[in-house]
């Protein structure tokens, strides 16, 4: 177990049209999940916010909470272990690396992890880039945070 004293995981699932590359206006995320552990640290608290297919904004964040059993605690440790192993772009939000406009935002007592894009009108070439490997990993740590939201 990583001795840490408190973590936030956030995922963005932007609409395909705009991504977390955005355009003239910001990205319009299909989703957001935050995953947080309580303060006694025996249950994970989840929030997910859905946009309906066609609409313009998310519905209000839904909340539930998860056990932290021995499956999602190591759910938890693989996803702190992949995001220290694996870049962001430099500068932040110069170019999504990664090329599958998804943006994870992972905060945690001793360490805090981003990726992003541009947004509006600003674009930039990251001097930072993702290899084949980090792009698996990457797609690793997509799959864990769907993992526990979808848990019951």
């Amino acid at each position: 177990m990583v001795g840490r004293n408190a973590f936030c995981e956030q995922l963005a699932i932007p609409d395909k049209s705009t991504g977390i590359t955005g355009g003239f206006a910001p990205p319009t995320p299909n989703a957001i999940f935050t995953v947080k552990r309580s303060e006694n640290k025996s249950a994970l608290h989840v929030t997910s916010a859905i946009r309906p297919s066609g609409t313009p904004s998310l519905q209000d964040g839904e909340s539930k909470e998860l056990t932290l059993n021995s499956d999602n605690e190591a759910l938890i440790e693989e996803l702190y272990s992949i995001l220290r192993s694996i870049p962001t772009e430099s500068p932040p939000g110069s170019e999504d690396i990664y090329g599958l406009d998804t943006s994870i935002a992972f905060g945690s007592g001793d360490f805090m992890w981003m990726n992003g894009g541009p947004q509006g009108c600003g674009h930039g070439e990251s001097s930072v880039k993702a290899s084949e490997d980090d792009k698996a990993k990457f797609k690793r740590a997509i799959e864990i945070v769907k993992m526990l939201v979808e848990r019951e």
